[in-house]
């Protein structure tokens, strides 16, 4: 047993009666915590995997000596010492404020992708996929459970996750065990490279009837999912892709769901819901962070200031050439939303949809990549990498301009007013037109970007108590210069007046 690795116990017997998927056996692992001196304990409940082989999963989040009992189809206990975790071993990512961090205090930067079926291709076109994740950015992979039927996705995969019954209907409580294996070694894959797998449990793109399971094969579905995948520390649950275009789920069944898992996953993994139009209930104490599908990118300070949670645009339209409204940005623009979603302290994930006559397009299927903007977000995550700690919203100070005639005599809350006064749509209008992009570590780094403002020069307030330098960053061209240096207070930078440009200021110590 390996601190934040998967532990397994391996059991054989005879098949189980009844159902293969929800079966009596769970196990209490109990141990010392060296961090507090408490005795603690953690139930789990183990799994059938086929061919008479039973077992129990569990991830030790601390070091040093475990007891184990199994209960249930077999009666088994023992004794398993815990080493301390390897350098590379940090455990479960979670969420704490408005920042992602691992199990042992590392903060982590989520720098997504989506990649749909991904499990549901043949092992050639996989392992192609995991070849060109090698050098690309990208630390997470949004990939589905069930298989897609959409356009540019017409292929019946392989493997389903339960087998039929007599009738041709599925079967939940029989699983298809070479599915589940194959589905957990492309996580396995992803795993060792570092990537984390934002597992998509549900979505409407369907034609084998996966997204109109009733409410009770729903929940014989997640319990075996949760048995058998929730100690994997690289997983994080999506509840649904695009939830609101499941017309067979009300809002109280999505709450079920949710609840449901919550109450099953013994580790509490990150849990979210996308959505296509409407947001989810992110306030809700079991959603860990806010998942959305949205271009307003210039309101990602006032949701992270309302949620107080983390907010990761998972999908903001995609660089490509097809024909849909969400599938052709130039790379700049995905760069450019990239940019828009981090500085101010949210995340970003990438999509790519180039036609290609064999239906292969990476937003489904992976394979290789062919945009420009991949390059760009490793520029950018580099960045981000370097900073002393996590980005998180920055209020500017406003410089006092100078007399403006009857506008300087307004009444102070008199522009508040009329902001609140407005429709909620030109309140948006208004947001997109006039909102800033700004973010700050502490003290020690002050970042804005300009995006597609052409600005020749702007006017900041830094701290008078550091002096910073100053560096000019260009996305597209990915060159850093630093341009002033000893400043503080009042400052007006001169800018080139193009697009894709940056500020930052770092506290010279």
């Amino acid at each position: 047993m390996k601190q934040y690795q998967l532990f397994e116990l391996e059991f054989h017997g005879a098949e189980p009666e009844g159902s293969r998927a929800v079966i009596d056996m769970e196990a209490v692992f109990t141990w010392k915590s060296a961090r507090t001196g408490e005795q603690k304990s953690k139930k789990v409940k183990g799994f059938y995997d086929g061919n008479h082989v039973y077992k129990v999963r569990f991830l030790p989040e601390e070091a040093g000596e475990y007891q184990w009992q199994v209960t249930g189809c077999f009666r088994e206990e023992g004794c398993e010492n815990c080493e301390p975790a390897k350098e590379y071993d940090k455990g479960i990512i979670r969420a704490n404020g408005i920042r992602f961090e691992y199990s042992d205090g590392t903060a982590f930067l989520p720098v997504g992708t989506t990649i749909y079926a991904l499990a549901h291709q043949e092992e050639k076109q996989i392992a192609q996929t995991m070849e060109t994740l090698k050098t690309a950015p990208f630390n997470k992979v949004r990939h589905c459970v069930f298989p897609k039927y959409y356009e540019y996705n017409h292929n019946d995969p392989r493997l389903y996750a339960f087998e039929k019954d007599t009738d041709g209907n599925w079967d939940v409580n029989r699983p298809c065990f070479e599915f589940w294996k194959h589905l957990e070694n492309v996580i396995f894959r992803l795993a060792a490279q570092g990537i984390q797998s934002d597992l998509i449990l549900f979505h409407p793109y369907d034609k084998w009837g996966f997204s109109i399971l009733s409410m009770e094969q729903c929940r014989i579905y997640l319990d075996y999912l949760l048995r058998r995948l929730a100690a994997i520390p690289e997983i994080w649950w999506s509840m649904a892709n695009e939830f609101d275009l499941m017309y067979a789920r009300t809002m109280d069944e999505w709450y079920e769901i949710e609840e449901f898992i919550a109450a099953n996953d013994p580790y509490h993994h990150l849990l979210s819901n996308h959505n296509c139009f409407s947001f989810y209930d992110f306030t809700r104490p079991n959603i860990t962070h806010c998942c959305v599908q949205t271009t307003q990118l210039e309101s990602a300070a006032m949701w992270l200031e309302k949620y107080q949670k983390p907010l990761i645009y998972d999908e903001c339209c995609y660089e490509g050439n097809l024909p849909m409204s969400w599938g052709n940005l130039s790379g700049f623009e995905m760069a450019n939303k990239f940019w828009q979603a981090c500085v101010p302290g949210a995340y970003a994930s990438h999509g790519e949809v180039f036609l290609d006559e064999n239906e292969v397009l990476w937003w489904s299927k992976g394979g290789m990549l062919k945009g420009s903007s991949p390059e760009r977000i490793t520029f950018l995550k580099g960045i981000l990498e370097e900073l002393p700690g996590t980005l998180e919203p920055w209020k500017q100070k406003q410089w006092e301009l100078p007399d403006q005639g009857l506008m300087s005599k307004a009444p102070e809350d008199f522009f508040k007013k009329l902001y609140d006064g407005m429709p909620k749509e030109q309140q948006e209008s208004m947001r997109e037109k006039d909102g800033i992009c700004c973010g700050h570590v502490g003290d020690q780094v002050f970042l804005e970007y300009f995006g597609r403002r052409c600005c020749g020069m702007v006017r900041w307030i830094l701290p008078e108590d550091h002096t910073y330098r100053i560096e000019m960053i260009d996305i597209w061209e990915m060159t850093r210069k630093v341009v002033y240096r000893g400043v503080k207070g009042k400052f007006a930078p001169v800018l080139p007046g193009k697009e894709g440009i940056a500020l930052m200021a770092v506290a010279e110590f």
